[in-house]
Formats: C-alpha cells, sequence, structure tokens
C-alpha cells in the first residue's frame, strides 16, 4: 500500500514503527501528522497516542523502467535499460539482442512501447516526466535519415517546381522534417490526411 496510518507514544515512535513495517527509509516517505499524543491523567487514563499517515513516494520514471522491464521479460527478450537523465527529457536507452524486433518498422513498436511506459511514469509524476525510448541510437539514426529525405525532396522540389508528398509518418517524424525545411527558401511543408496516414507534402512557394 502507498499509504498508511500508524501509532506511537510520541510522533517519532510512530514514524519508526511505519518506517519498519514498510520497510522503506524517511527520505522515501512523505509524513503527515494527524493526532499529536495526549497525556491523559497520571499519564495513565485518557491518554491518547500519536497518529501519522506515512505516504511512498513513489518515483515515476523507477515505475515505467519496471513496467518497461515487466514487458520485455514478457515477450522473452533478455533487454538492460540503460537511463539518461538530460534537461528535455528522460531517455531509456535498450541495450541486447534482436532489438530489431523492438524498434519495429519505423519505430512504430518503439513508439507504442514508449507511449504505455509514459502513460503508466505519468500516474504518479507531478510535472511533466517526458521518457522517450531508444534502441541501437534508433530515433538518432532515424532523424538523421529523415534529414537526408527532406533536404534530397527539397531539391527536387526546387528544381521541378512541383510538390511532392512523402510516405505517411508518425507526428515526430513529421516534426523533424517541418524543422529541418522551415528555414530552406521556397519551401513549404504541410501536413495532410488522417492518423495514421497522415503525411507530408512539400511545396514550392514563390
Amino acid at each position: 500500500m502507498d499509504k498508511m496510518i500508524f501509532f506511537g507514544k510520541t510522533v517519532e515512535e510512530a514514524v519508526e514503527r511505519g518506517l519498519q513495517e514498510m520497510r522503506v527509509t524517511k527520505e522515501k516517505v512523505m509524513v503527515k501528522v494527524l493526532e499529536e499524543p495526549v497525556k491523559g491523567l497520571f499519564g495513565i487514563l485518557g491518554s491518547k497516542p500519536a497518529k501519522v499517515e506515512l505516504e511512498r513516494i513513489v518515483d515515476p520514471i523507477e515505475e515505467g523502467k519496471k513496467f518497461l522491464m515487466n514487458v520485455l521479460e514478457k515477450m522473452g527478450m533478455k533487454v538492460d535499460i540503460e537511463v539518461f537523465h538530460r534537461k528535455e527529457a528522460v531517455y531509456f536507452n535498450l541495450v541486447g539482442d534482436r532489438l530489431g524486433i523492438l524498434i519495429g518498422h519505423h519505430g512504430q513498436t518503439l513508439d507504442a512501447l514508449q507511449y504505455l511506459v509514459n502513460a503508466v511514469a505519468g500516474r504518479y509524476a507531478k510535472g511533466k516526466e517526458r521518457i522517450i525510448l531508444d534502441a541501437e541510437n534508433y530515433r538518432s539514426k532515424r532523424k538523421e535519415s529523415l534529414e537526408e529525405l527532406a533536404e534530397r525532396v527539397a531539391r527536387k522540389v526546387l528544381r521541378t517546381k512541383e510538390s511532392v508528398k512523402l510516405e505517411p509518418m508518425n507526428a515526430n517524424e513529421r516534426r523533424i522534417i517541418h524543422t529541418y525545411l522551415q528555414k530552406v527558401s521556397h519551401i513549404l511543408t504541410v501536413s495532410e490526411g488522417e492518423e495514421p496516414y497522415r503525411s507530408i507534402v512539400i511545396r514550392y512557394k514563390e
């Protein structure tokens, strides 16, 4: 349980009982004093113990990692998860064999796992804890590949002045294309269609 109530002759004693029963350190819980101890007549009659509530502090990143490990084990995958904290997000880098299965076509399986991990972590996060899932540096390689595609198609559009429609991509991949081409003169990028078939059209503009 994440919340439990404990009693003791003093607040300190009640807290200590709680820490022992929950098997955690004081840094891992939030303590709320519900009732201060009250001494009765002659220190015996009518006395009331201290009453405290201990709430376990849950790390959203750790919960996301545990969820992912459980999913990978059920898939029969032997994979280690490296965790890197960056300013923009927390990265889970998968290390192991047969990672192509987890990446999927154009990263679709990786994206699905990332969505689920963020959903689990989001239950416990007070702020916006964004987790990015990667395997074999797929994300950076895919970004580089998309930027090369964008540059190649943009050159064709500038030469022919005819629009080119790219294959359907997810929102993150479309964002990479938009960002890469936004400062290119005479090039306009727009997204068309409905998910999951939404794609980018690269157009010539005067």
